[in-house]
């Protein structure tokens, strides 16, 4: 998901900057801005993204017109994000193609729920199981196979195997894997992550005491090996 192309659009450039930093931040790698409407337009025929963070109130073409004009020729979805929080606005913006509508000011991990959930809704993945010598994990089920049982993983483990899986074979640091259970306010939480990883260990690996495929890199994080996945 995080390879999704994202345009940012809004003529505030503080505000595209910040919200740009708030994807990057959570691992996306492709996140434009533009400026204006037209800008927005001109990108979209260019670059085609994956999906559009509009702002409503804009100088010149605003952000209903925009949609609009979008909408004649592209059906990738949009967020709509503005200050004005009356009920027309709302409407005018669902009327015109709009996937979704957040109001200023707001929560950085709340776009991010919302733009993941738009993602998953407009570009739903295959069936991911990724296999161990011990264990298969169901990431969309959220669940562990392991000797015939079924096994849950709890919310925490979950977002924390998805971390890593997004990154296998890489070393993801201690502090990422923080940020990304905790949001920014993780700095504290290094112990109740040990925790998470030993459990998940538990979970996958055939001996815990000597992982194979969720290991530590001493000082700095850990690494996922994955034997296999099915798409």
């Amino acid at each position: 998901m995080n390879d999704r192309k994202i345009l940012v659009v809004d003529d505030e450039i503080e505000l595209l900057e910040m919200v740009k930093a708030i994807f990057t931040r959570a691992g996306f790698t492709r996140v434009l801005t533009a400026a204006s409407g037209r800008a927005a337009l001109r990108i979209c025929r260019e670059q085609e993204p994956d999906m559009m963070i509009l702002d409503v109130m804009m100088p010149g073409m605003d952000g209903f017109a925009t949609l609009k004009e979008l909408r004649k020729t592209s059906k990738i979805p949009v967020l709509m994000l503005t200050a004005r929080g009356e009920a027309e606005d709302k409407f005018a913006g669902f009327e015109n193609g709009a996937d979704d509508y957040l109001l200023k000011p707001f929560l950085p991990k709340e776009l991010l729920f919302r733009v993941q959930a738009i993602l998953r809704r407009a570009y739903p993945e295959k069936e991911r199981r990724v296999f161990f010598d011990a264990a298969a994990v169901d990431l969309d089920k959220a669940a562990v196979q392991r000797d015939r049982e079924t096994i849950s993983l709890t919310a925490k483990e979950l977002q924390l195997f998805e971390k890593l899986y997004e990154n296998q074979g890489r070393i993801v640091t201690t502090g990422a894997l923080c940020q990304a259970i905790c949001g920014d306010f993780w700095q504290g939480y290094e112990s109740t992550l040990a925790t998470h990883i030993r459990h998940l260990r538990e979970k996958i690996e055939e001996n815990p005491s000597k992982p194979t495929a969720l290991v530590t890199i001493k000082g700095i994080g850990y690494r996922l090996i994955i034997k296999g996945v099915q798409t």
